[in-house]
C-alpha cells in the first residue's frame, strides 16, 4: 500500500513539465528564437503579443562563448522563426544547419545587410571564427531597421493573420529607430575628437555610420589579448591624440582597459555593445543604451 501512495505521489512530479511545455507550445503563438538580446528585442517589438520570443543567450552571459543545451537547440529545430547572425555564434550556426531551416522561416542577418569587413587589425589569429566580416552590425541603428522589416515579413508570412500587426508595430519601430539615428548623427557631427578607444572591436559599425575611428584593444573575440606591441601603439595613439577616455563593457573583464587608462591618465567609461544585458542594465533597452552610448561619447570626445 506505501508504495502504492509512493507511486502515485511522483506520477504529477513527473506529469507535469510535459503539460507545462505542451502549454507554452500550444499557446497560439508565434514562435521566435533568437540568437542574442538586440535580435530578441526586434522580435519582441515587431512581434507584440503574438509572439513568443526565446533569446539563446542568457543575461550575463558572453555572447561570443555561448554553448547550447539540448533543449535549445530543439528550439532552433522547432520554431516558427528563428533570428540569427551568421559568424558570430559558432553555436547558434551548427544548430541552424543541423535544423535544415529554409530562407522562408530563417532570417540571418548576414543576408539582409551590407556586412563590413573585419576592421584591419581587429582580426583574431585564435579562438572564435568569425570569417572575414564583421558581425556586430546591430550597432548601426539603420541596419536594425532592415532587421526589423524583416522579421515583420517574415512573421507575416508565417503567420498571415497577425500580418497588418505585424507591419504596424515594425513602423512604429523604424521610426522610433529612425528618430535615434538622427539624434546620433546630430550628436556626434561636432566632436573635438573622432576617435574611440574600445576594448574589443565591436563598435565598427557605429564608428562607420557616424564618422568615428574605433581603436579597439582586443579583436572580435573580447577574450583574446592584445600583444604587448599592440597595447604599446594603443597606450602612444592615446597619449599622441590626447584620448580622455578608455571604454569598457558590461560583460567583459576591464582589466586591460583600466591598465591603459591608468598609464595614459585617461579615465575609463562603460560604451555598451547591446550584445546581452547585465545585472546592472536587466531594467535598459536597446533604444536606452544606445542614448546612454550617445551620452557617454558626447562626453569623452567633447562634441558640443
Amino acid at each position: 500500500m506505501r508504495k502504492l501512495l509512493a507511486l502515485l505521489a511522483v506520477v504529477p512530479l513527473v506529469a507535469l513539465p510535459a503539460a507545462c511545455d505542451a502549454s507554452a507550445k500550444d499557446d497560439g503563438r508565434t514562435s521566435v528564437v533568437a540568437s542574442f538580446y538586440s535580435f530578441a528585442w526586434v522580435a519582441e517589438q515587431v512581434g507584440g503579443s503574438y509572439v513568443s520570443v526565446q533569446n539563446l543567450t542568457s543575461p550575463g552571459t558572453e555572447p561570443h562563448d555561448l554553448e547550447l543545451k539540448p533543449k535549445q537547440v530543439a528550439a532552433v529545430q522547432d520554431a516558427d522563426v528563428v533570428l540569427y547572425e551568421k559568424h558570430f555564434q559558432a553555436a547558434v550556426d551548427e544548430a541552424v544547419d543541423q535544423a535544415g531551416r529554409s530562407g522562408k522561416d530563417t532570417i540571418d542577418a548576414d543576408a539582409v545587410l551590407d556586412v563590413l569587413p573585419v576592421q584591419e587589425g581587429a582580426e583574431d589569429e585564435e579562438g572564435h571564427d568569425h570569417g572575414a566580416e564583421d558581425p556586430h552590425t546591430w550597432l548601426d541603428p539603420t541596419n536594425m531597421i532592415a532587421i526589423a522589416q524583416a522579421v515583420s515579413t517574415r512573421l507575416a508570412a508565417v503567420d498571415p493573420p497577425h500580418a497588418n500587426a505585424y507591419r504596424a508595430n515594425a513602423d512604429d519601430l523604424v521610426a522610433r529607430l529612425t528618430t535615434l539615428d538622427e539624434k546620433l548623427t546630430a550628436g556626434l557631427s561636432t566632436c573635438e575628437r573622432r576617435t574611440i578607444v574600445t576594448s574589443h572591436s565591436a563598435f565598427q559599425y557605429l564608428a562607420h555610420r557616424y564618422d568615428l575611428t574605433q581603436v579597439p584593444i582586443a579583436g572580435l573575440d573580447p577574450t583574446n589579448e592584445p600583444s604587448p606591441s599592440q597595447l604599446g601603439d594603443i597606450t602612444r595613439l592615446v597619449r599622441s591624440e590626447g584620448i580622455t577616455t578608455i571604454f569598457t563593457e558590461e560583460l567583459v573583464s576591464p582589466a586591460i582597459a583600466d591598465t591603459i587608462a591608468q598609464e595614459t591618465g585617461a579615465t575609463a567609461a562603460t560604451l555598451d555593445p547591446i550584445e546581452g544585458l547585465s545585472d546592472d542594465t536587466a531594467g535598459e533597452s536597446y533604444l536606452t543604451l544606445m542614448n546612454k552610448n550617445l551620452a557617454t561619447l558626447q562626453k569623452a570626445n567633447d562634441c558640443s
